[in-house]
């Protein structure tokens, strides 16, 4: 599991150490941040997982496109490079990129594992060296074999492309893997801890069991079409109606299909990234989600969450009070801009009781304000 990452001189920050815990909730602002935290670890997913041999760092592929070195250092304290370090379960690694201003990737110029330094590497493997451990390979393995899932997803199509299962095992970062990616695993298991009782345990009906406690009377139909590698998706609400287009059922059934298709098909272990899931959802729903990544999280699988609604907040200390999740797996890190005073991360923390012991300005309070303002306290 993931237990920190530290950033310099990347984005906006001069120096980050954050903690990673099985359930990380990251909010804040608008250009505070957040997103700079996923991004960060993309980047080195999608290094590992495109450029296997590379000694330079991607800037840009299937995960982010993020331009040049100039895009990505920070304006203030960076020059021509930065650093990323993780530490997974019982291996630091730590890494130094350089590059110029204009190139769209950086060499790596040291890594570090275990306090063991290598400086101008000649042969990386998913950019550790080849003689490290099985904790180098399990750290390999994790980070490039993460699900991100951008807020920016694919909308309702009329037909979806069926995948390579090998090359699309992942739901993708706009899920645009997801029909197929159920399509292929529609009857394997899914984890025990992560199972409905109501449901036969294999993929395609448990996320159907899932859909429906967000979305009630939610049914998934999966057609291929003959003679063509393309699935048709058929979506209904109702049992007593036929199966429709996604368009004609609400976009936010496809907007949230990829997250639950994502969970539930993920193995213990597993790391997702996943930004926005509030998006499209009722607030009824936003709790829900939260609630479930909750789930997610206490059945082994980390979850990374940058989210703006105080009601995944409030689903997942629900599941806290619950006794779902214990509050020593959710970490909660409030990010605020550069440019304002103090600290540049807040970090408040939940009791078993789901209550937080602090609220810092501007987080999750402009409820809180708008009443105040109607009850004739605000300015």
């Amino acid at each position: 599991m993931l237990t920190l990452l530290e950033l310099r001189s990347f984005k906006c920050f001069k120096l980050l150490r954050l903690p990673i815990a099985p359930l990380t909730l990251l909010s804040g602002p608008n250009a505070s941040g957040k997103s700079s935290v996923l991004q960060a670890l993309v980047l080195l997913h999608q290094t590992m997982r495109e450029h296997e041999w590379a000694t330079r760092l991607a800037l840009n592929g299937n995960g982010v496109r993020l331009g040049t070195v100039v895009d990505v250092v920070d304006e203030v304290h960076g020059r021509t490079g930065f650093e990323i370090g993780v530490a997974f379960d019982d291996i630091d690694c730590h890494w130094k990129f350089e590059g110029d201003r204009r190139a769209m990737s950086l060499q790596v110029r040291s890594v570090s594992v275990n306090g063991t330094v290598i400086d101008g590497p000649e042969v990386l493997r998913h950019l550790l060296p080849l003689d490290c451990d099985d904790h180098g390979s399990r750290l390999a393995a994790r980070v490039r074999g993460l699900t991100y899932i951008t807020a920016e997803r694919v909308g309702p199509q009329e037909a979806y492309a069926l995948e390579d299962p090998d090359d699309a095992d992942v739901v993708g970062t706009r899920g645009e893997h997801t029909v197929s990616l159920l399509h292929w695993k529609r009857d394997v298991p899914v984890q025990t801890a992560l199972m409905l009782a109501n449901a036969a345990p294999n993929l395609l009906p448990q996320v159907e069991a899932r859909m429906r406690r967000l979305f009630p009377g939610c049914d998934v139909n999966l057609q291929q079409l003959p003679r063509t590698n393309a699935v048709v998706l058929g979506l209904r609400i109702s049992r007593e109606t036929e199966f429709h287009r996604p368009i004609h059922t609400g976009f936010g059934l496809t907007q949230i299909l990829p997250i639950v298709v994502a969970a539930l098909a993920e193995a213990e272990g597993g790391i997702m990234l996943l930004e926005n899931p509030e998006v499209h959802l009722h607030p009824a729903g936003q709790a829900m989600m939260g609630e479930f990544l909750a789930d997610v999280a206490n059945a082994g699988v980390q979850v990374v969450v940058e989210t703006h609604s105080d009601h995944v907040l409030n689903g997942i200390r629900r599941a806290v009070r619950s006794e779902r999740l214990s509050p020593e797996q959710v970490a909660i890190h409030f990010f605020k801009p550069r440019s304002e005073k103090g600290d540049q991360v807040y970090s408040p923390m939940l009791d078993a009781t789901g209550n937080i012991d602090v609220w810092p300005e501007g987080f999750f309070d402009q409820f809180d304000k708008d009443m105040n303002y109607f009850a004739g306290w605000g300015d």
